[in-house]
This record gives C-alpha cells, structure tokens and sequence, in this order.
C-alpha cells in the first residue's frame, strides 16, 4: 500500500464513480473512455491484473491459467487511455498558511495530485508528476504499474517549499519534452507574471494537449481578514511592509479580483480549463464538485 500521508480516501470515496475525461484526441486507446487516433497495444510488458467481464479473451495468458486455474489479463505500458502530467508548484509562496487554517496552499496541492494520481492510475491512465519552483525538482514520467503510486506518493511526501515563482521556464521545459499528447493538470497559486504563465500554457495547447489549471489560495488571501496592523513579508524575496489592513483592503480585493480574472479570461482565452481552489474548503468536496461538472460538460 502507498505511503498515505497526502492519500485523502475521503476524496477518493468522492470521485469513485467518476471519470477524469479528456476533451480533445488524445493518443490512448483503451476501453473508449478518451477519443483517440490509435489502435493496439504495445509490446513492453508491465504486470499483471486479473480478468475483468468485458475484457478481451485475446490478452489472457492461458499459460498463467494452466499454472493458477485463473484468468490474468497480460497489461502493457502503453495500455493507457490517456497520459496525464501533473505539475505541483513547490515555490515559497506555497508554503504560506493563515493561522486558522490546518494545511498550507502546498499541503493542499500536495493532497489534490496524491489523490488525482491514485485515481488516473485506477482508471488505468499512465500518470506523471513534476515538482517544481524556478526549475524542475523533481520529475517522475507517466507509468501505469501501480508501484508508480508509491513512487509519486514518495516524492510528494519529501515536498518542501523552495524558492522563487517561476511557473514559465519550468514548464515550456517540460513541454518540450513530452512525446505524446494528453492531459496536462497545473496545481499552483498562480503568484507570477501572467503573460509569461499564460505562454507556457498556450505552448502545451499548441502541442494539441488537454490543460487544467487547479489554482490553490489561502482563504486570508482571498478574503484578506487581517484586522490589526500587520507586517506582511515577501517570503520569496524577504521584502517587508507594516500596513493598516483597514486602508489597505479596498484596494487589495480590488486588485485581487483583477488578477483572479486575468487568470480566468486567460485560461479561456486559450481553452485551458481553470478552477480556483480555497484550502479551507475539503478538498473532497472542492474535487469531486469541479469532476462532477467536468464529466458533464465532456
């Protein structure tokens, strides 16, 4: 069993009888669940899984069979409908944590890809993870063995914040890299220069992949409740300012709304989908409600 620290099984309890659909072709091919311009199977053998109605009788191992008395269906690396990429940022700002609050925007984002990992695997979709903040930290590349599990489950429990937000350069590097179109879900506070973070996505959208943008805020972010004069710290670049939050708030949610909104019309404006996430929200709810919408709107 996988290290369960950020494995919420309320939140997989939620999305059990859902599918995380593809809404563009995609280069997978099993079971019709993602629309696809391939047919076959590849040669490079992964495990084992025992045999389920419905599966075609031309895979079993009838050699297995005469050993076991059971039916075990031959399962490939590539018998996948689709690949996903999930991409964490790890960046300072993604550790921050109002005090009233149980989990950090990063705690929050680490749960959200442990759970959609678990469950794109269970629906037999080779999924990757990358961890980055000005570079990538960690990459892990789309598998479907269910030992992959432990390994993203691993690498997310070692998760830390790091430096400096730069969303761009990490993930037009990733992009060039990947081979073959999927799905592409993007966890992060959003916290940089928008027209840069909107290029890289519109990179993989030329490269004819599905993006889903997950963004994480605190809920002081959002709603901005300090009440007593604060110092409030860049806690990437250790600038420090002390402001009365009363004269402060108009203008803050004012520009708030403009950023959240630029992020928004920003992702549509490239067919990107977007949701915002408040981690005072659980996450079982938050997931399996933007699933639930998804599912219908495929």
């Amino acid at each position: 069993m996988a290290s369960n620290k950020y494995l919420d099984f309320n939140v997989l309890a939620r999305m059990s009888n859902m599918q995380m659909l593809a809404k563009t072709v995609v280069e997978g091919f099993l079971l019709g669940l993602h629309r696809s311009p391939f047919r076959g199977f590849s040669v490079e053998f992964a495990e084992y899984r025992q045999y389920s109605p419905g599966d075609d009788v031309k895979h079993i191992d009838w050699k297995v069979y005469a050993k076991t008395d059971r039916h075990y269906i031959k399962q490939f690396e590539e018998e996948t409908n689709l690949t996903c990429q999930i991409f964490v940022d790890a960046s300072a700002s993604m550790g921050y944590k109002s005090e009233d609050q149980p989990v950090s925007k990063l705690e929050y984002a680490c749960c959200m890809a442990a759970c959609l990992s678990y469950f794109m695997i269970g629906q037999r979709d080779a999924t990757g993870l990358a961890i980055f903040d000005t570079k990538v930290r960690t990459m892990l590349p789309p598998r479907l063995r269910q030992v992959h599990v432990q390994h993203i489950m691993s690498e997310l429990e070692k998760c830390e914040p790091g430096g400096e937000t730069n969303i761009a350069d990490p993930l037009n590097e990733i992009a060039e890299g990947l081979k073959r179109r999927g799905l592409i879900i993007l966890i992060s506070d959003l916290l940089d220069d928008p027209e840069s973070l909107l290029s890289a996505l519109q990179h993989f959208r030329f490269l004819g992949h599905d993006v889903i943008v997950f963004q994480v805020m605190d809920p002081a972010e959002l709603h901005f409740t300090f009440k007593n004069m604060t110092e409030f710290t860049d806690v990437e670049t250790g600038e420090a300012m002390l402001v009365s939050p009363e004269g402060m708030r108009s203008t803050y949610m004012k520009e708030l709304k403009r950023f959240l909104t630029s992020c928004e019309k920003g992702c549509a404006a490239i067919r990107a989908d977007y949701r915002l996430f408040d981690t005072s929200m659980p996450l079982e709810l938050a997931l399996s409600e933007y699933l639930h919408r998804r599912s219908r709107m495929a």
